[in-house]
């Protein structure tokens, strides 16, 4: 399983879109891979993370870092494509921890070019999410990128909205 790597240059083509994004904790820290910054949202539900890959991503896992306390709690995946149904909830857990959010094997198949994660609620009583790390496990349906069996990111990169 590979990363799909939300670390690159802004022109590099993966999109995201935040809703009530801070301008101090911005979507830039997202998938900057430094552990002490990270993405909260403002008050209130729901909040949501929009992602837009470069090419098609058959995804098999979330990777996930939440502030304790700042967790989603009714958390569901979307792909964007096809918005009118969640394609499964995801269970994240109240802590500090790197969380693995595998998703079922039914989805794995797959590609996907945009994807939305849902927060309904937060374990915040004002409903704010804070994520310090964010990562996507799977492997690029397109042959354009190289996608490697060592765990090493595939090529694709994070832009701003």
């Amino acid at each position: 399983m590979s990363a799909v790597d939300c670390s690159k240059s802004s022109d590099d083509g993966l999109v995201t879109n935040l809703v009530s994004v801070y301008d101090r904790h911005g979507k830039k820290h997202l998938f900057d891979k430094k552990p002490e910054t990270c993405w909260n949202s403002a008050q209130g539900t729901p909040q949501y993370i929009d992602v837009q890959f470069k090419v098609p991503v058959k995804l098999t896992a979330i990777r996930i870092q939440f502030q304790g306390g700042f967790a989603g709690k009714a958390t569901n995946l979307f792909d964007l494509s096809q918005p009118s149904l969640p394609l499964c909830p995801l269970h994240p857990k109240d802590n500090n921890s790197v969380q693995v959010l595998l998703l079922p094997e039914s989805l794995h198949d797959t590609a996907r070019s945009h994807v939305r994660i849902q927060f309904l609620s937060s374990t915040d009583f004002y409903g704010r999410i804070v994520v310090y790390a964010l990562d996507f496990l799977g492997h690029a349906a397109a042959v354009a990128l190289q996608t490697n069996d060592d765990d090493s990111p595939i090529g694709v990169a994070a832009a701003a909205a």
